[in-house]
């Protein structure tokens, strides 16, 4: 018995077992090439050339976490610094810190709460980046619930600081860095999310922290 070629063997099946087979095929190369292009991205291309963008970057939220290991890679990489906080002290700590491994980095403080005046925080901004080549902005500054509880629980204090930090502070911060951006036709803006909005999209116990990382 000849065996059959691969195309006779689609022709004796039924026609909508060939579609699913089709689309099946299509559904497994789409994965397939995002998984590959994540482990390149991730794995094998030669880091970007962040200067290019512009000499400053602007960190907010960056006396912890995320927002201070930004402020120190951007450093490396041979940018001047713009560090936003709400803390001085801590603002001063991470500045000198900074300092102190790159001597070359020239360091801006911003001392700005963003669930305070977010007006005179902006003000602040405006003032620390004129004349800079701001070509970074990292939006880190973030709030979440201080314990796990239901939306309906959620106070109007606990929800007026949500949405004012996490939306309404990293609009104003980007409207007010954004223009300078545009007129030199180059920059990046990077939001910091959170998993809450992606991986656990439901988030029952962090529901406005979740909507508002989105």
């Amino acid at each position: 018995m000849v065996p059959l070629t691969f195309l006779e063997t689609l022709k004796t099946q039924p026609l909508w077992l060939n579609f699913l087979f089709v689309l099946g095929s299509l559904s497994f190369l789409k994965t397939s090439t995002s998984i590959l292009r994540w482990v390149y991205v991730n794995f094998f291309r030669a880091p970007k050339n962040l200067k290019k963008y512009g000499s400053w970057a602007l960190v907010t939220g960056s006396t912890d976490g995320i927002g201070k290991a930004f402020a120190f890679e951007l450093a490396k990489k041979g940018l001047n610094l713009i560090l936003v906080g709400r803390n001085p002290s801590k603002l001063e700590g991470v500045s000198s810190e900074i300092k102190s491994k790159f001597v070359k980095t020239q360091i801006k403080e911003v001392v700005f709460d963003l669930s305070g005046d977010i007006s005179e925080g902006i003000k602040k901004i405006t003032e620390a980046i004129e004349g800079l080549d701001v070509g970074i902005l990292i939006n880190n500054a973030g709030v979440s619930y201080p314990y796990a509880r239901f939306f309906h629980e959620v106070d109007d204090q606990l929800l007026n600081s949500l949405i004012k930090v996490n939306v309404e502070g990293t609009t104003k911060v980007t409207q007010a860095v954004l223009p300078q951006m545009v007129k030199r036709k180059k920059g990046a803006i990077v939001n910091i999310g959170s998993g809450a909005a992606i991986v656990i999209p439901s988030d029952p116990l962090y529901a406005v922290y979740a909507a508002s990382k989105a």
